[in-house]
């Protein structure tokens, strides 16, 4: 099949959940034989990736039109460029689905999780979102959601069913610890956070929470984001030496931090599922999360949930106190999860069964 998937910043990943989607599917389609092209906004100096085509278009860099500018202009390219089927990624992008449609191409649409609930966003940027999701439901030829809870929301809003496939999780762990080392991070001796810096991540709350613990260990921050500068000065301001915050990092340091760390807090409000909770959880890191019902169904009973700053607070302290055997046994549930769960081969599989009917449709 020749494969388009767009609406990402595109690959390498170095942004976040979708752009890591992008990257893990493209490199195992293109091992299934596929010849699959990303379409990205963030130039590198090459044009192809591991085997995954990489075809860079402009975009307007506004908080409002980046995402929308570089996917109509990604949807004029393919109709120019045709190929078997289209990926679409993000609700947001409903709108532009039906174009590839006319010209012969189907489209299939991963909408993630409830946009429109990002604080970020003015009311006018909402209300595209909100109606966002009822165009997924009628425009591309189908539409996939990557969490249960995300599938039964559409269902019940606009009484329109999704095909359901679960994200997928790297469970590899790093042998190396290069990273942390230069950041002064001692094995298994701090908490790690990795996010997008934005309101509803609650990296804040994860700061403030964890400067009322008394403990020798470290809290590592780990993120940045393009237009939230007021909150990530919020974040940055603090006079404790324990807290460490790097910026964003990514590929092998991300790894290598998410290996050797004591516990991982997930503190995410809105999504779907999210890649940095699965990857964490595959590791076997323990987890401690922000309880939503996407984060719920992601975790079960492998990871401890809190609900606001004084639960996190308690749950810091509580980890801290239990026994190592204690924590083995949330960590092996978390790996044994996420292997039964999360599995990258089995969610190409899947996407490589959607497109392939999509073409015989």
């Amino acid at each position: 099949m020749r494969i388009a998937i767009l609406g990402t910043r595109g690959i390498p990943a170095n942004y976040g959940g979708f752009e890591t989607f992008a990257e893990e599917l493209s490199l195992r389609l293109v091992e299934r034989g596929h010849e699959v092209t990303v379409y990205c906004r963030e130039k590198h100096p090459f044009t192809e990736f591991h085997g995954v085509r990489l075809q860079y278009l402009p975009t307007i860099h506004h908080k409002y039109f980046d995402t929308l500018a570089h996917t109509f202009i990604s949807i004029l390219w393919v109709i120019l460029h045709p190929v078997d089927v289209v990926l679409c990624c993000n609700a947001g992008n409903a709108l532009f689905t039906f174009l590839p449609r006319l010209f012969g191409m189907p489209v299939a649409l991963n909408v993630d999780g409830l946009e429109r609930k990002r604080r970020k966003w003015n009311w006018l940027a909402k209300a595209w979102f909100h109606g966002s999701e009822y165009l997924s439901t009628i425009l591309p030829t189908c539409f996939v959601t990557d969490a249960e809870a995300i599938r039964r929301y559409y269902k019940e809003q606009y009484g329109k069913d999704s095909l359901f496939i679960a994200y997928g999780a790297d469970v590899s762990r790093a042998e190396t610890r290069a990273v942390p080392d230069s950041l002064g991070l001692e094995p298994y001796r701090y908490f790690l956070y990795v996010s997008r810096l934005e309101p509803e991540n609650r990296a804040l709350e994860v700061r403030t929470a964890f400067e009322q613990v008394e403990t020798d260990m470290k809290l590592a921050l780990i993120g940045d984001a393009p237009y939230a500068h007021d909150y990530i000065q919020r974040v940055h301001d603090t006079k404790d030496p324990r807290v460490v915050m790097p910026g964003a990092i990514y590929g092998t340091g991300y790894k290598e931090l998410g290996s050797w760390c004591f516990a991982y807090i997930h503190a995410t409000e809105v999504g779907g599922t999210h890649p940095a909770l699965i990857e964490a959880m595959g590791r076997g890191d323990l987890v401690l999360y922000y309880e939503t019902t996407e984060n719920s169904e992601v975790c079960g009973d492998a990871g401890l949930p809190y609900a606001d700053e004084q639960g996190l607070v308690a749950r810091i302290r509580e980890v801290l106190a239990m026994s190592e055997a204690e924590r083995e046994v949330y960590r092996e549930r978390a790996r044994e999860r996420v292997r039964q769960r999360y599995d990258w081969e089995s969610v190409t599989t899947k996407y490589e069964d959607l497109l392939a009917g999509l073409i015989k449709k």
